[in-house]
């Protein structure tokens, strides 16, 4: 079992400016700062990024060193392990991507013509970034663009549906939901399949807009977090659970345990499922990693909202 401590072991240094490439908002992208507290790793790839109270964390899996961020949300951390995306907020209330490189300890803003834009999903091959944008119209969309920063586009940019929590279903496909559809877009944007969620799962879950799906590599599967209506004593929200469909058999499992309220979830595109879970009195959340036949470890006692490299 991977036991990793919330307290971090390597060498702090000071915080290291942001690089901004935007003149003209030069003063209010200074007041934005992701605070790196740590020196990186040399020669050696992270495996696991997740929140820890008002900073994310990343770690290599045997836990020796750690980076981290400070101000900073939604850790997404690339396939290779070597750069992070994560969102900051600006003392105006904008929300932007930005991505370090966890190596030479440089950080840059996604250039996206947005100041709503967040949640940033990295695509198996590294070379591009997914992630949710409020449009001109004021409807939620999904954007993808290039880790160099190029070749912005807006999925399904001229229709007025929304969409939420985007993840890769391959290298080239990306779906998204309204809450009622299950949508898969290609990369240059255009809509190539919907399905009903009711259809796929039934009526028995609850869907919101923070949660997501996941296809299996080989796309058998469909592993999901929603809620089922379960009431937990001492959680004021509704208690949500990770689940995975069977899409031959339509059978539902639930991979989390009873009693466990798991509200992030990540697949990597290796089938590993990292997901965040608080127990009873509900006031910490531990992170797990699962497989496809509900084999489950417990990797960090204390965070949440993981994202994982690939092995």
């Amino acid at each position: 079992m991977i036991k990793i401590s919330s307290r971090l072991v390597s060498i702090l240094i000071p915080y290291v400016a942001l690089i901004t490439s935007c003149g003209n908002n030069k003063s209010n992208e200074e007041s934005t700062k992701a605070v790196l507290d740590t020196v990186s790793l040399s020669g050696k790839n992270f495996a696991l990024a997740y929140q820890d109270g008002d900073k994310i964390v990343a770690t290599s899996i045997d836990t020796m060193k750690q980076i981290s961020f400070g101000g900073a949300t939604d850790p997404a951390i690339s396939p290779d392990g070597n750069k992070l995306a994560y969102t900051l907020n600006d003392s105006l209330g904008n929300r932007s991507i930005w991505v370090a490189d966890m190596e030479n300890k440089s950080q840059g803003k996604l250039q996206v013509n947005s100041n709503n834009y967040y949640g940033a999903v990295w695509s198996a091959d590294g070379n591009h970034i997914a992630f949710s944008v409020f449009n001109k119209s004021s409807i939620w969309k999904i954007g993808i663009i290039k880790t160099d920063n190029s070749g912005y586009v807006l999925l399904d940019s001229a229709s007025k549906t929304n969409a939420y929590g985007p993840s890769w279903k391959n290298e080239k496909e990306i779906i998204a939901h309204d809450l009622e559809n299950l949508y898969t877009f290609d990369l240059s944007g255009k809509l190539i399949d919907t399905q009903s969620i009711k259809t796929l799962i039934g009526n028995e879950y609850y869907i919101s807009s923070s949660n997501n799906f996941f296809y299996s590599r080989d796309g058998k599967k469909l592993i999901f977090n929603a809620s089922n209506g379960e009431v937990l004593d001492g959680l004021h929200d509704r208690a949500e659970a990770i689940y995975i469909l069977d899409l031959a058999s339509k059978k539902i499992t639930q991979l989390s345990p009873k009693g466990v309220h798991a509200p992030f979830l990540f697949v990597t595109a290796d089938d590993r499922i990292f997901y965040s879970g608080e127990v009873k009195p509900y006031t910490q959340s531990k992170i797990y990693v699962a497989d496809l036949s509900g084999n489950i470890k417990t990797v960090v006692d204390r965070g949440s909202n993981p994202t994982g490299a690939l092995k």
